[in-house]
């Protein structure tokens, strides 16, 4: 069904404008299905509330709504700094600083612990030789293993059919068996 545009923006303000109704709230209320007012509310929050057009295809053209960075965007740089700022903010100043950057408290933690850990293990070359000695001999102790285990295997099916060949044949140093007995 297509929508006036008047009535996209009478909308909008109802789910923005003053006393605030929930998508789901008004779409109970005027009949429309929650995720089109979810979506027309999306919109509008990327441009002009007027511009809405009234074909599809100019719609699904519209720009979206370029939200805060989500946690994964950000660079290392970024976070460092954002730990840094925030670790000289009281609490009151630091919820709203999370709020206005789009992130929890849990995000700025991750982060701290990040960079804590790489500054630990980060100067420890000693130790990093050590972990790729220990590796490598590791890798040279499996391949011999699994050399060993192959030549075993080997080993034990030759001796299963040698038993068979003298199951079959008997044993040539018996002078009690074969043929040749007179």
């Amino acid at each position: 069904m297509q929508y006036s545009d008047m009535f996209k923006n009478a909308m909008i303000q109802k789910m923005t404008g003053p006393g605030a109704l929930s998508a789901s709230a008004l779409s109970k209320q005027v009949d429309v299905p929650q995720s089109t007012l979810s979506k027309w509310l999306r919109m509008a929050g990327g441009g002009s509330p007027y511009g809405f057009p009234n074909n599809a295809r100019e719609y699904t053209k519209m720009a979206k709504i370029k939200g805060p960075k989500r946690p994964n965007d950000w660079s290392a740089e970024d976070k460092l700094k954002l730990v840094m700022e925030a670790a000289s903010l009281d609490d009151q100043q630091l919820g709203e600083f999370l709020r206005k950057k789009g992130l929890h408290q849990t995000h700025l933690e991750q982060w701290r612990l990040q960079m804590l850990d790489g500054l630990q293990n980060g100067f420890s070359k000693k130790k990093d030789r050590q972990k790729k000695a220990e590796a490598k001999r590791i890798r040279a102790l499996e391949k011999e293993l699994k050399r060993k285990d192959k030549a075993l295997a080997e080993t034990a099916a030759l001796l299963v059919l040698k038993k068979k060949v003298q199951e079959i044949w008997g044993d040539e140093d018996d002078p009690t068996a074969g043929s040749n007995a007179k």
